[in-house]
């Protein structure tokens, strides 16, 4: 079993920065794939961005340039950096585990961007 547990959410005024940290723990296999997806009110989830063991990422287009997503495999936790935070961004971001067997998530951390 694994757990992922984020946390680093929460209020911030259009045009600042947040930092986002997910925890893994359990059976965590190599290689494996960790995101960050996000899903507003009313809308579907989307993939934010993802990195792979070996450190490669991909990021949607709407995050290019203002995220950036790191990991650090010793401690199994996966960070998403986030500048200049639009209201559009508001929404809750879950954590993805994608090893060997099924995907793994967790329970999410709410980031709100207003004024």
């Amino acid at each position: 079993q694994v757990q992922l547990v984020e946390s680093g959410g929460g209020l911030v005024q259009p045009g600042g920065s947040l930092r986002l940290s997910c925890a893994a723990s359990g059976s965590i296999f190599s290689p494996n794939v960790m995101g960050w997806y996000r899903q507003a009110p009313g809308k579907q989830r989307e993939l934010v961005a993802s990195i792979i063991s070996e450190g490669n990422t991909n990021y949607a287009d709407f995050v290019k340039g203002r995220f950036t997503i790191s990991r650090d495999n010793a401690k199994n936790m996966v960070y998403l950096q986030m500048n200049s935070l639009k209201p559009e961004d508001t929404a809750v971001y879950y954590c993805k585990l994608n090893q060997r067997g099924p995907d793994y998530w967790g329970r999410g951390t709410l980031v709100t961007v207003s004024s």
